[in-house]
């Protein structure tokens, strides 16, 4: 089940990034944005609601002001991508956006205080090998757009990071509801300033978008709800073949040769990562219950 939902979620998310990819050339990104915003913030605040929840109590937050930079740092990260989007094949985007996770694994030592053995080290440093294979900086002109979307994909795992500082005040159900309102806050500072009367089809593009956003976002909560992060970790990469295909079908774009040898190998250390923390975990657990003897990092 969870699996399942996070696949939905991942194809949704390549759906509407190439149907944002669409957008923007018309309309700008801070409406989109917000639009998108508004429809995610309604539907979450009506799914809280509809399970009895009280919103007052949910806003409270033990940790107010990392809460309101983590949502902020979204809505930026969010902009960033649609930017990148722009100007870059979808397929390119992601597979550099794919480094997120291995960066939270070399970002996890210095703000969480995580200990990270030597393999999942050379496994972060594989994956930014597998970004140079894609930038390929020093064999032709490194083009902005790669910068902006490695900036992005930086961000996010900032972002997931500060997701998990939050989780250990507050519950997931406070984090969903900051999320929403700060979104639909921020945004709607940028997005009414930069409106363009939408035509019938771009409003069909952004009813897409943002229901298409929403369906992503809830399927990827209720998936983590059921089962661990570690589990799901490997079938997020998915998000790179639907990438492909949307782009090809959408645009006929197919990545060339230096872009799937550098999703290749980012995708492959992330994994590879994967399976080593979750070995690490699995003897952490039988270390813990044989006795008091440490157990090195993997």
């Amino acid at each position: 089940m969870a699996i399942g939902l996070l696949l939905a979620s991942t194809l949704s998310f390549a759906l509407m990034d190439g149907l944002t990819k669409i957008l923007s050339h018309t309309l700008p990104i801070p409406q989109i944005l917000w639009v998108r915003s508004l429809v995610f913030s309604a539907l979450m605040l009506g799914l809280l609601t509809a399970r009895g929840l009280p919103l007052r109590a949910l806003i409270h937050s033990h940790r107010p002001w990392l809460q309101l930079a983590r949502a902020l740092l979204l809505v930026v990260e969010g902009g960033m991508f649609m930017l990148a989007f722009t100007l870059m094949p979808l397929a390119d985007v992601h597979a550099i956006a794919a480094l997120s996770p291995l960066a939270v694994v070399a970002l996890s030592v210095p703000l969480l205080g995580e200990k990270v053995g030597w393999r999942r080290w050379m496994a972060v440093l594989a994956g930014f090998a597998g970004v140079l294979l894609i930038v390929r900086p020093g064999f032709a002109k490194v083009e902005p757009a790669a910068l902006i979307a490695l900036f992005a994909a930086t961000l996010w795992a900032f972002y997931q990071i500060m997701v998990r500082l939050c989780a250990r005040a507050d519950s997931s159900d406070t984090t969903s509801l900051w999320t929403a309102v700060v979104g639909m806050l921020a945004t709607s500072l940028v997005g009414p300033a930069a409106w363009l009367w939408p035509s019938g089809s771009e409003w069909a593009l952004l009813a897409a978008i943002a229901l298409l956003g929403s369906i992503a976002h809830m399927a990827l909560i209720r998936a983590l709800s059921l089962t661990q992060p570690s589990v799901l970790q490997p079938y997020s990469y998915t998000m790179f073949v639907w990438a492909v295909v949307v782009g090809y079908l959408l645009f006929g774009a197919v990545p060339n040769a230096w872009t799937w040898a550098g999703a290749t190998i980012i995708i492959a250390s992330g994994i590879y990562a994967w399976n080593r923390e979750r070995i690490s975990q699995a003897g952490a657990v039988r270390a813990a219950a044989a006795g008091p003897t440490p157990i090195a990092a993997e």
